[in-house]
């Protein structure tokens, strides 16, 4: 290519990516992100006095964004303990409205077509219950071919959020985008560490997409260089599945190193190989396959012990008038449309039969 061939090359990249952070500071994304961020949330003080002068507030961010001055305003700290005791740093309202604009105008579009299809976790139609059903259809298919003469090899990431490490992530992301969005990507990866250069903080909309694309290394390799078929990974939990145990044992050595080597890594005690009759724990739930080939779908004993102390949660909630009958359908709905993707209905029965909604 000639010199003015390159020069037109590069000025035409240039000018894709400058309008694709011009999307930052376009006052309608703006607001549209602002409409994410306040679901469920209009209650909140910090939400409330942002809408009091919400036309000067946007305003004065679209300013920040397209002057390039914007910095992260910090984090609130607080713990939550279901399903299990997790540390969350949630950013100030404003980042937030800053991460649904660069999440669903930016990074959402330029991830989503580089991701493989059975990577889920905050995808668009690709949730839990997407994962369960995909496992649960590999498992049937498996059977078809080796009926349950095969093993699961199970993988979770040790303490995953907090060992990102901010360099290989950068490096991955520098990939992708370039100029202003990179810089402001940058900015939010660097507005917290757990240790030095290390660590996403959970209540990040952008950690979300950061923790799905960094294991995509993973994903690649386990597609495309180990060739198993049948693999299916939500966020930081990952199964494989195959009819000999041996190369299970080999997939597993190979896992580590490429984790410990490319992503500074490390895979947790509950990492184990399982005959594929005794089933896996994924989700929530326990599968399992049947000698006829049927998957069965079992709560663990530890979700049914957090739904039946919701139910009382919920039950209290009511009687002394915290909250209305409309949120008390809609509860249910929702943790009814959960069990049905399972075999729960003895379950249901008696969690339901011992369900009351009395006025105090």
């Amino acid at each position: 290519m000639d010199s003015d061939g390159a020069h037109d090359s590069c000025a035409l990249r240039v000018g894709v990516y400058n309008i694709m952070y011009e999307k930052m500071y376009d006052f309608q994304n703006l607001y549209d992100a602002h409409l994410a961020a306040r679901k469920g949330k209009r209650g909140k003080g910090e939400v409330i006095r942002y809408e009091m002068n919400l036309g000067p507030n946007l305003c004065l961010l679209k300013q920040e964004l397209q002057d390039k001055t914007y910095k992260p305003r910090g984090y609130k700290h607080f713990m939550v303990y279901e399903p299990k005791a997790r540390s969350i740093f949630a950013p100030d309202y404003e980042d937030r409205i800053v991460q649904h604009c660069l999440c669903d105008n930016i990074v959402m579009p330029a991830l989503e077509p580089r991701l493989i299809f059975d990577n889920a976790a905050c995808r668009i139609g690709k949730g839990t219950h997407f994962s369960i059903n995909r496992l649960s259809g590999f498992m049937r298919e498996f059977y078809k071919k080796y009926e349950t003469h095969g093993y699961l090899l199970k993988c979770d990431i040790k303490k995953y959020f907090e060992n990102i490490n901010h360099e290989i992530l950068k490096n991955r992301l520098r990939k992708v985008f370039e100029n202003d969005v990179y810089n402001l990507l940058c900015l939010i990866i660097d507005s917290y560490e757990n240790t030095p250069n290390t660590g996403l903080p959970l209540g990040n909309q952008t950690s979300q997409w950061f923790a799905l694309y960094y294991l995509d290394i993973i994903d690649r390799f386990i597609k495309e260089k180990l060739q198993i078929k049948y693999y299916v990974r939500y966020m930081d939990d990952f199964v494989l599945l195959h009819h000999d145990k041996d190369y299970l044992k080999f997939c597993l050595s190979e896992i580590r190193r490429v984790c410990k080597e490319n992503l500074m890594l490390e895979l947790n005690q509950k990492t184990q190989i399982f005959p594929i009759k005794n089933g896996v724990d994924y989700l929530g739930w326990h599968f399992y396959l049947t000698k006829t080939g049927k998957v069965i779908l079992k709560l663990k004993s530890s979700n049914k012990r957090r739904l039946k102390r919701r139910m009382k949660l919920l039950q209290r909630n009511y009687k002394y008038r915290l909250i209305d009958f409309d949120a008390v359908k809609r509860s249910l709905v929702s943790t009814n449309g959960h069990l049905m993707h399972g075999h729960t209905y003895r379950f249901k029965v008696r969690l339901y039969s011992k369900t009351v909604f009395t006025r105090g």
